[in-house]
């Protein structure tokens, strides 16, 4: 396999920064970059990667804990950015279910050591519409609880946040069954329900970070 398939290129891209030591603002910086479409701009140069991985070319980085989490992101994340607005942008969720589960029963995620490859690694669960998507969104809850939890202090806003976003989610589906916003990509009917949810326009993967996230990006320019 050529060296531009090494998962590294992937990890080191959408982790630039050691947050370990960093104060609240760079980890704001950092959630906006990854949640907010930050990195949609360079992900252009990843697209035979994509390709690749959904082949089956890269399932040899799922012999690492790194390795697999850098696949999740191919998977996962990049489509998202290069293929907004069309079916392809969700076509991969399945198979990153499937390998994101993988990981959590042969150790994988509990390897990761920093909270935001967890973060990225437990996401599929999240993304992949299925008949267990509610049971699925429940773990992440109780996942998200236990990183506020674990959180230093200061940094406890942004896992706030992030567990918010997490109950937001899990009430969509629990009402839904699916994500209403993807139902014009996909081709799908809406119901009368989801239609007057739609009307409303407040998606909770489009929603704003807190002002105070905005304030300490501001304060350090």
């Amino acid at each position: 396999m050529s060296s531009h398939m090494d998962w590294r290129r992937v990890y080191d891209f959408w982790f630039p920064v050691d947050l370990s030591c960093s104060g609240i603002a760079a980890h704001w910086q950092m959630m906006a970059w990854w949640m907010r479409g930050g990195a949609n701009a360079e992900l252009h140069r990843f697209a035979p990667l994509v390709h690749a991985a959904k082949a089956g070319r890269l399932d040899h980085w799922l012999h690492t804990p790194l390795g697999r989490l850098s696949l999740i992101i191919v998977l996962d994340q990049f489509p998202r950015g290069l293929f907004a607005g069309t079916p392809e942008a969700y076509s991969s969720d399945p198979e990153t279910l499937r390998i994101a589960e993988e990981g959590f029963r042969n150790g994988h995620y509990d390897a990761l050591t920093s909270p935001y490859e967890k973060f990225f690694h437990f996401l599929p669960l999240a993304h992949a519409e299925g008949p267990d998507h509610l049971e699925r969104m429940r773990r992440i809850v109780a996942i998200s609880e236990q990183a506020l939890d674990e959180a230093p202090e200061h940094l406890k806003p942004v896992w706030q946040f992030s567990l918010s976003q997490a109950q937001a989610n899990f009430d969509i589906i629990a009402r839904f069954g699916r994500f209403p916003h993807r139902n014009p990509v996909l081709g799908r009917a809406s119901t009368k329900e989801e239609l007057a949810y739609l009307a409303k326009g407040d998606f909770v993967h489009t929603r704003s970070l807190p002002a105070s996230a905005s304030s300490a990006i501001s304060a350090v320019g």
